[in-house]
């Protein structure tokens, strides 16, 4: 019974599988039928003048008696447009006592037709809440969307609205949808331009903007299919799938009535013939209603559903996922529109600061030039003894560094990346049989998740899964910072290691600079304090991390020199490891290490930080932190220590401690 996708259904299921089943009443959406005056390109219902599909009186005498019973739900009625019902003022009439919310959704220039200029004063008069659609505040948009002449007739119903109390005694929400295929933007931002256009050059005011993503069924699918671009924007709704967004859809607390009187989960499904059908199959009506909604039921669902959790949601019921989305937007433009290549970098900040291993560069030779044209990265965060290793790359881009490591770790390997720009995904993915065949693999050993970085339980990695984590100046750029690394000790191994290149800075970044949207983009508005992220790491359970390498940035831009001149900002690549034992001072246990050189790309040294390079057979003195590290991880093979925690000699003496962090229980050991 359900037509649900594998692909969807596994993303909602690693969210919460109770999502899949409807939850509680809130909202009875009544459609009166395909009724209407306009004929848009977008109507998922086909709505039209010659709409012949009308709710008949005694299917409206069920929908009154229902809600008779649930006083305070949420009355949704929608068309079509429901004005042109002949029973239109019946229905409102019968419900003027219902305690719960009253929504018109209105076309608004069914208004301004001839002889119905009464209707807004019918609507005050009802306590009617108007949504109502406006998909631009452009003439241009209007019109090329809904018809000419749509825009004016638009802006003369909102001041018909404004002069009898709408948007101040009652209430008067607009919605906005998209004029094709794509995404809509951020709904605050998208609000606030509204109200000043609409203020200033109309003088009209709204209490509410909602952005709605066109569901691709009805008349929107078919211009979609005639244009074959409908896999197209499947495929671009799916990359942009939302965990957040799963958590505010409204087929949980809405049942939607089609003019018939049989029920469906939303107008989507309604619009699709995806009725509500109980276990013997029998479509059930408005009538039958009780009986449904006293045990839970699953919802049906299938691949239209992903332009309701795709971005910030769809908020036909007034909810989105708010939380981070405007810092998600700028990131996903900046890096997915803006940047084309790294000719179009405005700092040195996304530039390696360490010279590549040649056994890396010649790997480096065998990747797609489309991949390496579109790297961002700020260093080279690849460590060594990669071989069978489980790596995630967070932020992975286009994938330079998951086809690097992927070479390292073999066929038996596996590098898992993880990225939000859904651009950059589509790159790494069509270059992935190439590559894969370019390293001799019969099998791909890399994989891609379109997700964010914050939030990597809820695309499905498990617990201790990976041996390593790199990220490539790309942690800088998230709203949540601490999340991210929960996370990654959450996703690492016991012994598992985090080595990632990142942009940080010698002061705390003030909010003028940290909410610019190219200073984002270029990764100093996100930059961390050096010692905001010590003590993060401590409060995560990690009291030791340690600097590989260091590089002050140049800002030669003349414009972010002078916005961010100030601050000092640089790229370090640090190596962070999940042990328990790592203690918040180097101790002396008077404990030895001795490298044995048996790492095939460094046969004569290997160097863990810029304080610790070990000489094939040299022993070393080292203190308690820095031998767990080496015995006590993958590298433990390669080394020898000697000694252990038993007999303890006080502080280990490191002079050099403090020139990462100022403090001598900072990150940088010996």
């Amino acid at each position: 019974m359900v037509t649900i996708p594998s692909a969807f259904r596994e993303k909602i299921t690693r969210i919460n599988p109770d999502f899949l089943f409807f939850k509680n009443l809130r909202t009875l959406q009544v459609n009166l039928g395909n009724l209407c005056n306009q004929n848009c390109k977008h109507c998922h219902v086909n709505a039209g003048p010659d709409g012949k599909n009308i709710m008949d009186r005694p299917t409206i005498d069920k929908v009154v008696c229902f809600i008779e019973n649930y006083p305070d739900i949420t009355l949704d009625i929608t068309g079509g447009a429901p004005e042109m019902h002949p029973d239109f003022i019946y229905l409102i009439e019968k419900i003027k006592e219902h305690n719960g919310k009253k929504i018109v959704r209105t076309n608004l220039t069914i208004i301004t037709e001839d002889k119905m200029d009464w209707l807004p004063e019918f609507y005050r008069k009802h306590n009617i809440v108007i949504t109502a659609s406006l998909p631009c505040y452009s003439r241009e948009n209007v019109d090329s969307q809904r018809g000419n002449g749509v825009f004016e007739k638009s802006i003369k119903a909102l001041k018909m609205l404004n002069e009898v109390g709408y948007s101040r005694s009652h209430e008067l929400n607009l919605v906005y949808n998209p004029i094709g295929p794509t995404l809509p933007p951020s709904q605050e931002e998208l609000e606030g331009c509204y109200r000043e256009k609409l203020s200033q050059n109309y003088k009209m005011e709204f209490n509410n903007l909602y952005t709605i993503t066109n569901n691709p069924v009805g008349r929107f699918e078919k211009v979609l299919r005639l244009s074959n671009g409908y896999e197209d924007y499947i495929k671009m709704l799916s990359d942009n799938f939302n965990p957040d967004a799963a958590h505010n859809i409204m087929c949980r607390t809405l049942v939607s009535v089609n003019w018939e009187g049989k029920l469906f989960n939303c107008d989507f499904n309604q619009a699709k013939g995806l009725p509500i059908r109980d276990r013997k199959g029998k479509v059930i009506c408005i009538d039958e209603m009780e009986d449904l909604l006293s045990n839970p039921y699953e919802i049906l669902t299938g691949e239209h559903c992903y332009s309701c959790t795709a971005g910030s949601g769809s908020s036909c019921a007034g909810e989105i996922a708010s939380e981070n989305q405007s810092a998600y937007k700028d990131i996903n433009d900046y890096y997915g529109k803006v940047l084309k290549n790294t000719n179009d970098l405005k700092t040195s900040a996304c530039c390696s600061i360490d010279s590549i291993p040649l056994y890396q560069r010649k790997i480096l030779n065998m990747i797609e030039p489309e991949i390496l044209d579109r790297f961002y990265g700020c260093g080279s965060p690849i460590p060594l003894c990669l071989n069978d290793c489980m790596i995630i790359d967070l932020g992975c881009g286009t994938g330079r560094d998951v086809y690097l490591a992927s070479r390292l770790v073999g066929e038996n390997g596996f590098v898992l990346g993880v990225d939000m720009t859904s651009e950059q995904l589509m790159v790494a993915r069509r270059n992935m049989k190439k590559q894969m065949e370019t390293f001799g693999y019969i099998k791909p050993n890399v994989d891609f998740l379109n997700g964010h970085i914050e939030k990597l339980e809820e695309i499905g990695i498990e617990d201790s899964i990976a041996d390593v984590v790199i990220s490539n100046c790309v942690i800088n750029l998230s709203p949540d910072k601490r999340s991210v690394f929960k996370g990654i000790f959450r996703v690492l191994k016991p012994g598992g290691e985090l080595f990632f290149s990142d942009i940080f800075s010698g002061q705390r970044v003030p909010e003028h600079i940290s909410k610019d949207p190219v200073l984002k983009g270029e990764c100093l508005g996100g930059a961390m304090y050096i010692e905001d992220f010590r003590r993060m790491l401590r409060d995560l359970g990690c009291n030791d991390f340690r600097v590989f390498s260091k590089r002050k940035i140049e800002l030669n831009n003349p414009e972010i020199k002078e916005m961010a001149g100030m601050i000092d900002f640089y790229s370090i690549t640090l190596r962070v490891f999940k042990l328990k034992d790592l203690e918040d001072a180097y101790e002396d246990y008077g404990q030895t290490a001795v490298y044995l050189g048996t790492i095939p790309e460094c046969p004569h040294s290997f160097k863990l930080d810029d304080h610790h390079t070990f000489i094939k057979n040299k022993p070393l003195l080292v203190c308690g932190n820095t031998a767990s590290m080496l015995i006590n991880s993958r590298y433990k093979k390669h080394f020898n220590i000697s000694g252990n925690r038993a007999r303890h000699f006080g502080l280990f003496e490191c002079s050099n401690a403090s020139e990462c962090t100022d403090n001598s229980q900072g990150g940088s050991c010996c």
